[in-house]
């Protein structure tokens, strides 16, 4: 927990707010989620939110896994994710991240990011973060930069999202960019 924001593993009891949550933030979600079979009502009820929770939490308890759900000012507000971790010599997982769009723009989406960055290079014992966003995604791009995340290429076709093979630029943090931990960086950049 920092300021307003506070993170906490995904909890059985937060499936109806999960599913109000995502059915109001539709058309600002769709454009960056995985394509799917399904409609969207049918991909974000509650019993959807219990099986995502189900296999996240299998995922994590064998270490491929860190989600955690974020909430603002006590409220469900979205979810960061660091998803499939590579152990060994290679010590890597991909960050996810969604906010509802009344906390967009207000640094809370930052603020949880870089309390899961803090964690996943801490108690969690990675050495690289990466984030692959689609060119088009400007705030996301602008987040994880201010975060220290360095754009390292373009993966073409890369993952099919909202219908289609997209493109997504590759941004990438390693543990030692920045030895006083994410928070304190974006702490110290953050407009006061």
């Amino acid at each position: 927990m920092h300021g307003p924001v506070e993170l906490h593993p995904l909890r059985r009891g937060d499936a109806a707010e999960w599913s109000r949550l995502r059915l109001a933030n539709e058309s600002w979600l769709r454009p960056w989620e995985p394509s799917a079979a399904v409609a969207w009502s049918v991909r974000h009820t509650p019993a959807a939110y219990r099986a995502m929770r189900r296999s996240l939490t299998r995922r994590a308890r064998a270490g491929t896994s860190l989600p955690f759900a974020v909430r603002v000012e006590g409220r469900l507000a979205g979810q960061v994710t660091v998803d499939n971790i590579v152990r060994g010599a290679l010590r890597s997982g991909s960050l996810g991240y969604w906010v509802d769009r009344a906390a967009a723009g207000r640094g809370m989406a930052s603020l949880a990011v870089a309390l899961v960055c803090d964690h996943a290079f801490g108690p969690g014992g990675l050495h690289r973060l990466q984030a692959d966003i689609r060119p088009e995604n400007l705030p996301s791009q602008r987040l994880v930069e201010r975060l220290g995340f360095r754009r390292e290429g373009l993966l073409r076709r890369y993952l099919d999202i909202d219908g289609d093979w997209r493109d997504h630029l590759t941004y990438a943090l390693l543990a030692e960019d920045l030895p006083g931990g994410v928070l304190r960086h974006w702490l110290s950049r953050a407009p006061r």
